[in-house]
């Protein structure tokens, strides 16, 4: 399996992107904030769909979008009447439509709109390997270097702010980060999945841990194995890459689910 180069590449950057998704979903989920990712990742494929309509490189066009859309989404979800899944929804079925609109007109237009809405491993390059190297480094500093602060946004952010706590940066780091991280995972899940690797780690783990730090930790182990997982069944039964790794944390779930119910019922 490992002989094939865009299998390695796609193990490699999966396994990086899995495990910053989960880190940065436990955080999302707790904030309630856990269909950013879904809002991003439409955003991520009308942009993408505008960067092959114009022949550019689609990272260079997508990641920007995708970054402004998170700042947005955060300023409306903070400071807008409207709820913060509304603004979720108004603006990722916008792009999306776009995206779909950008690549009907263009040429090739269902091969295009097959692999962004689905992934494909074959759309992955080298340079998604580098870009979601940097990408876990950031994640993993931003949770060791920053844990106290991260922890508190997450649980009580107003009390984090009355404290003197810099509760904005903390946040847009976590929203530029989930952006980043949205743009890498599409190529490969899809933007109709990509959301899973942000929203079913953590909530797996929940079902289990009992602390923050735990449920970090177990999040994110668990999410690195499911994406293997799923890759290699994959590549043994020509399932889809990205439908094969959502399936598999839906098993991980539904088993954790059992085992948290089997202790809480002892």
């Amino acid at each position: 399996m490992l002989s094939f180069t865009f299998l390695a590449r796609a193990l490699c950057v999966g396994g990086l992107v899995s495990l910053c998704a989960a880190l940065l979903g436990v955080s999302l989920v707790l904030k309630r904030y856990s269909m950013i990712g879904d809002g991003l990742s439409h955003v991520g494929f009308g942009a993408l769909a505008v960067a092959v309509a114009l022949n550019a490189a689609p990272l260079a066009v997508a990641l920007p979008v995708v970054v402004a859309a998170a700042f947005l989404l955060l300023r409306l979800s903070q400071n807008s009447p409207l709820r913060g899944d509304t603004a979720i929804a108004l603006i990722s079925t916008g792009a999306l439509a776009i995206g779909v609109m950008v690549i009907s007109v263009s040429r090739g237009g269902n091969t295009e709109l097959n692999a962004f809405l689905f992934g494909s491993v074959f759309a992955l390059t080298g340079g998604d390997v580098w870009v979601s190297g940097f990408l876990c480094i950031a994640v993993l500093v931003l949770y060791i270097a920053f844990y106290p602060k991260i922890f508190a946004i997450t649980f009580d952010e107003d009390f984090a702010r009355a404290t003197g706590a810099r509760t904005g940066l903390y946040t847009s780091m976590l929203a530029l980060l989930t952006a980043v991280t949205v743009v890498l995972g599409m190529r490969m899940m899809g933007a109709l999945l990509i959301s899973a690797l942000i929203i079913f780690p953590p909530v797996t783990a929940m079902r289990v841990c009992g602390s923050f730090k735990t449920t970090v930790v177990c999040a994110g182990v668990l999410s690195v194995c499911c994406f293997v997982l799923g890759i290699v069944l994959a590549y043994m039964w020509n399932t889809p890459p990205g439908a094969s790794v959502v399936c598999v944390n839906i098993a991980a779930f539904l088993a954790f689910s059992a085992v948290g119910q089997f202790r809480r019922g002892g």
